[in-house]
């Protein structure tokens, strides 16, 4: 079973198959419509649409960030109208980097489903190996009835979360380090495009989420990965990293690249700067350009 990445020859061979889901995440944060478009204009022959702002978000309250987590029963449910069942090999494509790719990955880790991998070079490494496309909607073939009949509660969390005041108090007797995976000139306050404050969380490491993959949406060897969180971290163990972002989802490319470098245990803080900076009484920290 694949629990991180799977190579478009790989899934090209294993479809279609009996108990393997495919999900297209294609987003864009600039037009909330695209990744839909792009999907009904193409995409892996049976994989099913998955939206980041109507389906994999929770609603927004103006102080819980720009994509808050969704309630794990809610979020169960929605996977099982999908088809998700114990059996199933689920799979993650977005538009080329796996950004939205490996926040589903967690999402699914979060809820207790191990076999997840993500799709490695999204949608242009299918196109370029030659997979089938299929266009329109394709809506799973799972009743609401059928769904509800089959859900097992979700199991205790499988990947850990801190909130908001779980990092406040962290500043005052530091138990675990943040690491934020916006670009380098977010993280130092040069510059704010999505969210009101600019700067970052004092205390936190910057490893923008673009060093992740090479120029064509791939990710990076797993050697290479290592070598680079490690000389980041400089020593701390994976276990006491707290991975955040704008809204939660590029954290999670951080959190998957660690897993695929063999550093596992690490936690999201989901909110992120998005609901760290909503409360004026969080300190700010800026870095001079």
């Amino acid at each position: 079973m694949y629990k991180l990445l799977i190579s478009a020859d790989e899934l090209r061979g294993k479809l279609p198959a009996r108990d393997w889901l495919v999900f297209d995440v294609r987003h864009d944060l600039a037009d909330h419509r695209a990744g839909r478009k792009a999907y009904e204009q193409g995409h892996i022959p049976g994989a099913l649409f998955l939206d980041h702002e109507t389906q994999l978000s929770a609603p927004k309250t103006g102080s819980n960030g720009r994509h808050p987590l969704p309630d794990r029963d809610d979020f169960a449910v929605l996977m099982r109208l999908h088809g998700l069942t114990g059996q199933s090999q689920v799979v993650v494509y977005d538009g080329g980097n796996g950004m939205y790719a490996s926040h589903l990955w967690w999402m699914l880790r979060w809820l207790g489903h191990e076999n997840v991998a993500v799709l490695d070079g999204g949608w242009p490494a299918w196109l370029q190996a030659g997979g089938a496309s299929e266009t329109g909607v394709r809506s799973a073939s799972v009743t609401e009835a059928q769904a509800l009949q089959s859900l097992e509660p979700p199991a205790a969390a499988a990947m850990p979360t801190v909130d908001a005041q779980t990092v406040l108090e962290n500043l005052e007797n530091p138990s675990f380090t943040v690491v934020d995976a916006r670009a380098a000139n977010r993280y130092r306050g040069e510059t704010e495009p999505m969210d009101p404050v600019a700067g970052h969380i004092p205390g936190a490491l910057n490893r923008p989420s673009s060093l992740n993959v090479r120029d064509d949406g791939r990710f990076k060897a797993p050697d290479e990965l290592r070598s680079e969180f490690d000389a980041l971290l400089d020593g701390r163990p994976a276990a006491q990293i707290v991975h955040q972002c704008g809204s939660g989802i590029t954290a999670c490319h951080n959190l998957f690249s660690m897993e695929l470098a063999g550093l596992k245990g690490s936690a999201l803080y989901p909110g992120s700067w998005s609901e760290w900076c909503s409360d004026p009484a969080r300190p700010v920290a800026r870095s001079a350009p």
